[in-house]
């Protein structure tokens, strides 16, 4: 079975897509179940060893993810290889691309025919902008280390982020785009909805109709941690949203920051973490070792910021609500937010995330 995930970004895809394939490797499939990412900006054939055949993959070097190949060769290149692909389509890749319509056209017609399609959504569109605009800061759409996410975001936590009113309204535009289509050139099998489905993601992948018959295993059953806890270890061990701020007063040390950031946190959630840790590190390990093996292009994405995080660091944040809401009556799209309603969409968010959530990401 292969697995195609459409997205615009900032949805979740790339999570759903290494979960995906995490979970199908752990099912007995008559093929490999490899992992490929965007399919339009540079994939490749190569032999392996550990697979014993030839297989598609990401070059190793970011460098070459460009838009070398047409849609033709990558059609080619997906309908000869021996194995099952989980990837996502970005509609923004497509639209940088420039290809003709008829050939985008033809394309779309084989993932139709060969692919079991996902659409990934948000309810929430104010936030999916934002989040487009906090990435306009950092240039980082993911990250899957904790040093990467110390590095990249230090100076964002430290100093604020301004979104400038056009590239919200752009990012917002792009979204309604990407929902016309979605809808016109695919046949979507499951619909992926942020808000919704995030919060019970594994039952939402063991729901997809993508797996052999046979007895579902959940993230406890092959890692011997459940899914929510190993996830919440993922965002802890680098959080910044509990952090003192005079952590960032000073120059940002890579090495001693992973330390700092956990002693900022509630004594319940230190402890949370030495009870899981353990774990976690044995199934961070496993999935590292499916990414050396090529059955994933990277790791688990890291929990980059909730709404609270993202109103402590976003300096004109009640601007861009009236710029959103304005957006909204114009375009007929999108639900229209008060201050009050985003913190209570905050506050229940953190809950989730926290043993005992600390006092700065709670909004009054």
């Amino acid at each position: 079975m292969n697995v195609l995930i459409l997205t615009p970004d900032r949805v979740g895809s790339t999570l759903l897509q290494r979960l995906i394939t995490i979970y199908m490797n752990a099912h007995m499939y008559d093929k490999p179940v490899i992992n490929l990412h965007e399919l339009t900006n540079g994939i490749e054939s190569y032999y392996s060893d550990i697979y014993n055949k030839e297989i598609l993959g990401k070059h190793k070097s970011r460098a070459l993810w460009g838009y070398y190949q047409k849609l033709e060769e990558i059609t080619t290149l997906l309908h000869n290889a021996d194995h099952y692909k989980t990837s996502r389509l970005a509609r923004y890749h497509i639209t940088r691309r420039g290809d003709s319509l008829p050939d985008q056209i033809q394309f779309y017609k084989y993932l139709n025919e060969n692919f079991y399609i996902i659409s990934a959504r948000r309810n929430n569109l104010f936030e999916h902008a934002i989040s487009w605009g906090i990435f306009g800061v950092t240039k980082k759409l993911n990250v899957y280390t904790h040093q990467e996410k110390i590095s990249a975001y230090y100076s964002v936590y430290k100093n604020g982020v301004t979104i400038h009113p056009q590239h919200l309204v752009q990012q917002l535009t792009a979204y309604k785009e990407y929902i016309d289509w979605s809808d016109r050139y695919f046949n979507v099998s499951s619909y992926f909805d942020y808000e919704k489905d995030l919060k019970n993601i594994e039952q939402y992948v063991l729901g997809l109709d993508i797996f052999p018959n046979q007895e579902r295993k959940s993230w406890e059953d092959i890692f011997d941690i459940p899914w929510t806890d190993w996830n919440k270890c993922h965002k802890l061990i680098s959080d910044y949203g509990a952090a003192d701020k005079k952590l960032l007063e000073g120059p940002k040390d890579i090495n001693t920051m992973p330390a700092l950031l956990q002693s900022s946190l509630s004594l319940v959630d230190q402890n949370y973490l030495a009870q899981h840790g353990e774990k976690y590190v044995t199934a961070f390990k496993g999935i590292e070792e499916l990414v050396n093996i090529g059955a994933l292009v990277t790791g688990i994405p890291i929990k980059l910021q909730t709404m609270a995080e993202k109103r402590n660091v976003i300096k004109n944040f009640d601007e861009c609500i009236d710029i959103y809401n304005k957006w909204v009556d114009e375009n007929n799209m999108g639900i229209k937010y008060t201050n009050d309603d985003l913190k209570q969409i905050a506050n229940d968010e953190v809950k989730l995330w926290y043993n005992e959530v600390p006092k700065n990401l709670l909004l009054e």
